[in-house]
């Protein structure tokens, strides 16, 4: 006979990647997951799968590779500060470091200050010269 208690215990592994926030979406877990993207102990696993604490994850991310190790069960999703305390991340230093320089090469499309279209001043300064 199961309890209120075992019953929120147990959390899909898609619901709870997406509430510790691996996958902006649900959906977006789950096809992951469907996809072979998320791995436990290197075999593919079902999104329907009941996260235990202690189990280590793989997920493969569109910018990220993790590697997770469930520390606690989290059903709904939280605050980004909440959310970390729900798992460890044991991802490899060159994987971070990795993200790092992807993360510095990427264009925002944002100019940087001052660089680039003149500025009022610059248009009336160019202005009075030609004239």
């Amino acid at each position: 006979m199961s309890t209120e208690k075992d019953k929120k215990e147990k959390v899909r592994l898609d619901k709870y990647l997406w509430s510790i926030r691996v996958f902006k979406t649900r959906s977006q877990a789950t096809d992951a997951i469907d996809k072979g993207r998320v791995k436990l102990k290197g075999e593919n696993v079902k999104a329907s799968r009941a996260v235990v604490v202690g189990d280590i994850y793989e997920a493969r991310t569109e910018h990220k590779n993790w590697t997770l190790r469930v520390t606690q069960i989290l059903e709904t999703r939280k605050a980004y500060a909440e959310a970390i305390l729900y798992y460890e991340d044991l991802t490899p230093v060159e994987e971070l470091e990795r993200v790092r320089q992807v993360a510095a090469t990427f264009q925002t499309g944002k100019r940087l200050s001052k660089i680039g279209r003149p500025t009022k001043k610059n248009r009336r300064d160019l202005g009075e010269f030609l004239d």
